[in-house]
């Protein structure tokens, strides 16, 4: 049987690991509602910008603020977007196996994002062009190092985590032009029509169309970025939460042993005392 003063120690570290979950918890949840606010500021931008740029569009295909005389590598992008840390559960794990039932290194080149998704493709053997680490902030995401990359595809795939509830995260993939026509989609009309006819573009309407799907593209990355973060914030909220229970759980069994361990050492010291008084009066 475990001493109380052991039993009393395991209840205390019990107490600091719940307060510890607590705290981790709500930054966690902190954190959520701050990329949301983000997410939603992007998407406005977006939206903005689709406006101006449906307006002045040269090509009916978006071509990703390339130059006429870009040249393209005749591959697919692969861009894999995951955890820094092996925080994330398991989820890491089924997009890298996800994305690999598709990937063909004779027909795709592979980006890896976070080092979790890194660490994970280099133990399978499989090979990538590049590793960028998964950004430590939320604000001012730095993706135009991405951005040159993809340019250079014909066309790129994005796989991340998303974020569906507090409770549910699952992957996803996007093809990034089908994905910026679909959002384009969502923007309502602009009733003020830009055309050279009475705004004069500078240098000319090509860049400033090429210099808008730059920016778009950009705002997309972030956004599929972000929610992946957003995932792995309600992956680590989920995962603190389930600890927070786990520890409040063994709390109330440490108290509930200590009670019954001095509840017992009580009764004994009794039986002790009622067995000398009874063998002294044996004596007497």
């Amino acid at each position: 049987m475990k001493r109380l003063i052991d039993i009393a120690s395991e209840q205390s570290a019990m107490q600091s690991v719940l307060g510890l979950t607590n705290v981790f918890e709500g930054l966690a949840s902190m954190r959520i509602a701050q990329v949301k606010d983000q997410v939603l500021s992007s998407e406005r931008f977006f939206n903005e910008l689709w406006a101006i740029y449906s307006q002045i569009r040269i090509n009916k295909r978006f071509s990703y603020g390339r130059e006429s005389d870009d040249k393209v590598i005749d591959k697919d992008l692969f861009i894999a977007i995951t955890a820094e840390g092996g925080f994330s559960g398991d989820i890491d794990q089924k997009l890298i196996t996800w994305m690999l039932q598709s990937y063909d290194p004779t027909k795709q080149d592979l980006i890896i994002i976070g080092h979790h998704g890194a660490i994970q493709l280099t133990q399978a053997g499989v090979g990538f062009k590049r590793y960028f680490k998964l950004p430590m902030h939320d604000n001012n995401i730095n993706v135009l190092p991405l951005v040159g990359q993809v340019k250079q595809y014909r066309s790129t795939i994005v796989y991340y985590q998303s974020y569906v509830t507090l409770m549910v995260q699952d992957i996803k993939k996007i093809e990034l032009h089908g994905a910026i026509e679909a959002a384009s989609k969502k923007v309502d009309k602009n009733d003020h029509i830009i055309t050279e006819e009475n705004y004069i573009f500078e240098p000319s309407t090509e860049i400033v169309a090429n210099h808008l799907e730059s920016t778009m593209l950009q705002i997309t990355l972030t956004q599929a970025i972000l929610d992946s973060k957003l995932a792995q914030y309600a992956s680590r909220f989920r995962s603190m939460r389930s600890a927070s229970e786990k520890a409040d759980e063994m709390s109330g069994d440490l108290k509930l042993e200590y009670n019954r361990t001095k509840r017992f050492l009580s009764d004994e010291r009794l039986k002790e005392v009622i067995n000398g008084l009874r063998k002294a009066e044996q004596v007497a």
